[in-house]
């Protein structure tokens, strides 16, 4: 790997195995010298890049993974603010389908139209990683990482073993909980996984690799065998920490009494999965005029890890994955074979090449421009991506312009030294995020039978949160609870789980 690459310390304690669309106000009108305004749509695009495939693409399609860098964004926790450090999104492959719907009538992309006419974008995505998002209840400075997914057309979505995107302090129901937590060694709270310390460009290592915990079948619906995997690579854990259970993308078409769908989620089709981006979503912006009447405007102080010659590296050593690299070993191993490593064999995976080009931005659906004039992106050698800041008055290295001026339609950016004293703006200080309600978790239903095995346990996080769990056995997790298996089949998968704590412990390297 890369000699760039350092990794970090994420928590790591005894646990509970337990594209979004966006809304943008429109600007205000003009407003009296000094008055200040307030707005949610400060700044919006994709810093990304390409990554090269190989040519058998569809066999390179069974795991993605890369190490992306962590730091604080932000140097103190802000409220309406959301941005997905470095990650990407897989979804999955459909693309023999030309006209027909993935999303059903009476789901919620189904109404965006603009995705038609099949809403493949939209129809199943893992699309977790590093960020701030505004949902989160408990921020405390660096990103978190989290497992998001979508399974039914974003009418709802999973970020934890229990609990959704952060939106809501209670629990998902039983019926749409999709995350089988794996490891017993991890904590996965439900604010997502918060980090040691204070990182500044050090990598995390993550790898979703899809792997045949069970056998598909042909039931109603029926159910391939992938089980997509999260695998994580810190300083002080390493290994997969949870998978999503097929069935979580194969009963859309049962229930939406919709045969078509059979076959067509990401427990049986192959992953669709391209380069990645930072996603920049939701940031507030003060809009202030000058006595002229010429409209200023101020985002937040975005920071980013730079070295003496302003460079910040964001991403390594992307790898797409075969089911060479660990399918065909851990279901020889699951059917009785010999034990596998967990290892990511290297027969098995494809090293990317990287580009990128500059990216667009966007104020309240004007134009920014002079973003260029301070920093771009780049791929270093070694196809580490990143970002390349260059001499510039505008802003110092390391940090995103912070101010911008409004000439003709576009939105320009300034040095603080430009921006007229009389619009207030540069002592005007944004909301910072305050704690959200608990979370909490039922008593009843697929938490309370079978139940949990001991506990509860209490344990303060990073972030400042405490946190109560308790042990289940592994397939007596909620999860699992709302499927009608047989004794058999969760006799099998809970042996099979504990060869895994037995034999992959938490300081192997796994990833290729």
């Amino acid at each position: 790997m890369n000699t760039l690459k350092s990794v970090i310390l994420i928590l790591a304690f005894l646990s509970l195995p337990c594209a979004g669309q966006e809304s943008r106000a429109k600007d205000k009108g003009k407003t009296q010298a000094g008055k200040i305004t307030a707005h949610s749509d400060g700044l919006h695009g994709y810093i990304g890049f390409s990554a090269t495939r190989p040519p058998a693409r569809s066999e390179y399609s069974a795991g993605m993974g890369f190490y992306s860098a962590v730091w604080p964004l932000i140097s103190q926790p802000l409220a309406d603010f959301q941005i997905g450090l470095a990650g990407s999104w897989i979804t999955p492959d459909n693309s023999d389908n030309k006209d027909r719907p993935l999303a059903p009538e009476g789901t919620l992309a189904r109404t965006w139209k603009e995705r038609g006419p099949t809403w493949e974008s939209v129809f199943q995505t893992v699309e977790g990683g590093l960020g701030y998002w505004a949902g989160n209840h408990f921020r405390y400075g660096p990103p978190k990482f989290s497992m998001n997914a979508t399974p039914q057309c974003y009418d709802y979505e999973i970020g934890s073993p229990g609990w959704s995107f952060f939106y809501s302090n209670e629990a998902l129901p039983d019926n749409r909980l999709g995350i089988a937590q794996l490891s017993n060694r991890l904590l996965i709270p439900p604010d997502a996984l918060p980090f040691h310390g204070n990182p500044n460009g050090q990598f995390l290592g993550y790898t979703w690799m899809a792997l045949p915990f069970t056998d598909p079948s042909a039931g109603d619906p029926p159910t391939g065998d992938q089980s997509w995997t999260c695998f994580l690579s810190a300083a002080n854990f390493k290994g997969p920490i949870a998978y999503y259970i097929p069935e979580t993308w194969s009963k859309i078409g049962k229930l939406f009494d919709y045969p078509f769908l059979y076959g067509r989620g990401l427990d049986a089709r192959p992953g669709n999965m391209g380069g990645g981006a930072m996603e920049i979503n939701t940031v507030p912006r003060f809009d202030a005029q000058d006595a002229n009447g010429v409209v200023y405007s101020k985002i937040p102080r975005l920071q980013f890890p730079t070295d003496e010659q302003g460079r910040a590296f964001l991403v390594q050593d992307v790898t797409y994955y075969s089911k060479a690299a660990l399918y065909d070993a851990f279901k020889a191993w699951r059917d009785g074979g010999p034990a596998c490593s967990g290892r990511f064999d290297a027969k098995g995976a494809w090293k990317s090449t990287l580009t990128t080009r500059s990216t667009r931005y966007d104020q309240a659906g004007k134009k920014l421009s002079g973003v260029e004039r301070v920093f771009d992106t780049k791929v270093f050698e070694g196809d580490v991506w990143g970002l390349q800041w260059f001499d510039s008055q505008i802003s110092p290295k390391g940090l995103f312009p912070q101010y911008f001026k409004q000439i003709g339609d576009e939105r320009v950016a300034v040095a603080a030294a430009d921006v007229p004293a009389e619009t207030g703006l540069l002592t005007q200080e944004f909301k910072q995020a305050a704690p959200g309600k608990p979370y909490t978790s039922p008593t009843t239903g697929a938490w309370a039978h079978p139940g949990a095995k001991s506990g509860p346990f209490t344990v303060k996080l990073a972030d400042g949160s405490l946190v109560t769990y308790s042990w289940y056995r592994f397939v007596d997790q909620p999860s699992f609870q709302q499927y009608d298996w047989s004794e058999q089949k969760k006799a099998a998968l809970q042996a099979f789980v504990e060869k895994i704590h037995a034999n992959w412990p938490i300081d192997r390297d796994y990833m290729a």
